[in-house]
């Protein structure tokens, strides 16, 4: 944004303030200056003339970055940018609109109509009809400022409106009256309406956009561009002049939509002044008898569809102090707003109620937050002295959820797994393969995916497919996700439990290994949860049919421990073990005591058995008898690995370790407690393999 100092000179009486140290001053209290430079030549005229036009003052161009801008449309013109340099050299702006003409009252008849269809689609919308005109050039001072802001000279009609949105900020637009009738009606497009506009591009509306039209068509697409149709001609007589206000986000929308971005578009979709049309008018009809003598204006139209609140707001200063950080003086912060031209009423000795001016209540200030804004701007940010926030430390209460995660994440990583993350959702595909029952299923609303239509009641179909995308790359790999499984609850309500799911994936190679890995999945298992009771179970459908168990602790189930059915892998052509524990059930065990154990002082001796026993002999409960067997002697029993045997057997072997408290066994006494624990496991029946 082009800001030319000679103008803010003109508005603002007495500045005598440096150029540079102008821009360094809005920089620190109102917008980002880019940089000073100089206007530049004007083509066609000579260096004397353009002095000439300036009055001999030399002018330069401060450029603002736009970005800074966003929240301050007032700034958009060269007036709003003089009230903040008035505020800031302490010096009053001389308002260029003189007194406004009134208004054609509802019951006198007017030559133009203007009708707004929905007070949604135009605040307000003021129209006037200026007779006698004549289209030439603009006198060249227009021409010199107009150019330095990079706006091209047209005509003295089409310049007096970029005129206007310069100086004031508000966009306007001159229609040939001849060609636009007496009729204006500002409406929603109808579907498929079109408009050639003055670019000469033609845009197909919809019903979602909003014109200015006349008794049959579209003359101009509200709020961005105006149409060809009723455009200024050398020919031009008779003009009728528009200054309205339109809704930011409708316009906004339609410049996307269309993408057409103007110099109207922009300041609309900011948000608008409504206040500032019949301005526009006053001084665009005062700009036209200079520089087009003769030209007769006629009374304006101003049709004021929907009306505003005057915002009020009331300030705490000494709540003011405290946000700032500094203190503040009743007078000092009276003074500031009553340069920014807010009204002030002191209703307390340290309280305020402050009425914004139009022009900045257009969603720019409407808390009391807003107003410190204000205050700490104008009072210079430099003079806060920086200090720390007086807040007091507090410990942040224990989360356990996130505490148990946190283990469970950095246990798995250590034991060589990788955590995978996948979304809640699953399809009627992923429910019928794990014989989900729909109707129990959570059904989002609103799917991303039209597929993805249910909530996962189980962790399982995720990480079935990222074993079957991982395998075409790894031949064994190890897998986990934490993430919440979702149940319809007895109160029709949905419930949500916080689940852990592993899997440790091998391909097969000739052999079956799975088993190995199972049994590797529970050695996990016993490291995330110590003292755990497995159970058999009836393997689900999609379980293996013989590797699949409850895993208890505390009395209650916590989860599962099991081989995926192979029919699942398939195409992976492997085998994967599966746990799965509910991480909300474990939390809510009460806590285990651990009884301290000092390191064992003496040697201790060990020994290995493999154990001849049926196919479907649990290894549990070959644990069990080798314990009762151990008796006291036994310090630890290792599970080492299963081997089939033909004829439906199978060869299980465990490693025992003995020793005692006070001494070292000797061998004699090993040999004993061995034959002890072969002689009980010979009787129970079972062989034994050497």
């Amino acid at each position: 944004m082009k800001f030319s100092y000679n103008w803010l000179r003109e508005l603002v009486p007495g500045l005598t303030m440096e150029v540079t140290e102008l821009a360094r001053q809005i920089t620190m209290k109102t917008a980002e200056c880019e940089g000073v430079h100089d206007p530049g030549a004007f083509p066609g005229a000579s260096v004397s003339d353009v002095a000439r036009a300036e009055g001999n003052e030399v002018d330069a161009i401060i450029e603002i970055d736009n970005k800074s801008l966003t929240n301050r449309p007032d700034l958009w013109g060269h007036l709003g940018m003089a009230r903040e340099v008035a505020a800031i050299a302490g010096l009053s702006v001389a308002d260029p609109v003189g007194e406004l003409p009134a208004p054609a009252a509802r019951a006198e008849k007017s030559d133009l109509s203007i009708t707004i269809a929905d007070p949604n689609l135009c605040a307000r919308f003021s129209g006037q009809r200026v007779e006698n005109v004549k289209v030439a050039p603009s006198p060249l001072w227009m021409q010199v400022r107009l150019n330095s802001l990079g706006v091209n000279p047209i005509n003295n009609l089409v310049d007096v409106t970029n005129y206007i949105l310069c100086e004031l900020g508000q966009p306007m637009h001159a229609y040939d009256a001849e060609l636009l009738g007496d009729t204006i009606i500002v409406r929603a497009a109808k579907k498929g309406e079109e408009i050639l506009a003055l670019n000469g591009e033609k845009y197909s509306l919809g019903e979602e956009d909003i014109v200015i039209a006349d008794a049959h068509k579209p003359v101009g697409i509200a709020g961005i561009i105006g149409g060809n149709d009723t455009a200024i001609r050398g020919a031009t007589k008779r003009i009728v002049l528009e200054a309205a206000n339109f809704p930011a986000a409708q316009v906004r929308k339609s410049s996307a939509r269309l993408k057409l971005r103007t110099d109207a578009s922009m300041r609309f979709e900011k948000g608008q002044d409504p206040e500032n049309t019949a301005r526009a008018l006053a001084r665009a009809v005062e700009l036209l008898k200079q520089i087009s003598p003769g030209s007769q204006a006629a009374q304006p139209v101003d049709v004021y569809a929907r009306r505003f609140p005057v915002p009020k707001i009331a300030l705490d200063i000494d709540w003011a102090e405290r946000k700032l950080g500094r203190k503040l003086s009743t007078e000092e912060v009276v003074n500031i707003f009553r340069a920014l031209v807010f009204g002030a009423e002191q209703v307390d000795a340290r309280k305020l109620v402050l009425t914004v001016p139009s022009w900045r209540a257009t969603k720019d200030i409407s808390i009391p937050e807003d107003l410190v804004e204000e205050i700490g701007r104008m009072v210079g940010y430099a003079s806060i002295t920086p200090q720390a926030p007086a807040v007091l430390a507090e410990p942040v209460p224990r989360n356990l959820e996130h505490e148990q995660q946190r283990a469970v994440r950095e246990a798995l990583k250590g034991q060589g797994f990788t955590e995978v993350s996948n979304y809640s959702f699953i399809s009627d595909a992923d429910a019928a393969m794990f014989g989900y029952d729909v109707g129990k299923l959570l059904q989002v609303a609103n799917p991303i995916v039209a597929e993805q239509k249910y909530m996962r009641p189980s962790l399982l179909p995720g990480i079935r497919r990222n074993l079957l995308d991982n395998s075409r790359f790894f031949p064994d790999f190890r897998l986990f996700e934490i993430g919440h499984e979702y149940h319809q609850g007895k109160d029709s309500k949905p419930h949500e439990r916080t689940h852990l799911i592993a899997a440790i994936f091998v391909r097969e190679a000739g052999r079956d290994t799975s088993a190995a890995h199972v049994l590797e999945m529970k050695r996990v298992a016993q490291y995330l949860v110590p003292g755990f009771k497995i159970v058999p179970a009836n393997g689900h459908s999609k379980m293996h049919p013989e590797r699949s168990a409850h895993i208890e602790a505390g009395g209650q189930r916590v989860g599962s421990l099991c081989e995926l059915h192979p029919a699942l892998l398939e195409n992976a052509r492997g085998r994967a073990a599966i746990l799965d524990l509910d991480l909300d059930a474990l939390r809510a065990l009460p806590a285990q005591s651990r009884k301290y154990e000092p390191l064992r002082r003496f040697p201790t001796s060990s020994f290995d058995l493999s154990i001849v026993a049926g196919e479907h002999e649990l290894v549990v409960d070959l644990e069990g008898k080798l314990r009762r067997l151990g008796g006291d002697d036994l310090v630890s029993l290792q599970f080492l690995l299963i081997f089939p045997l033909p004829g439906g057997k199978k060869s299980v072997s465990f490693r025992l370790t003995v020793g005692a408290e006070n001494r070292t066994l000797t061998a004699d006494e090993v040999t004993r407690i061995r034959d002890r624990v072969v002689q009980g496991i010979k009787a129970a029946g079972y062989e034994l393999r050497e």
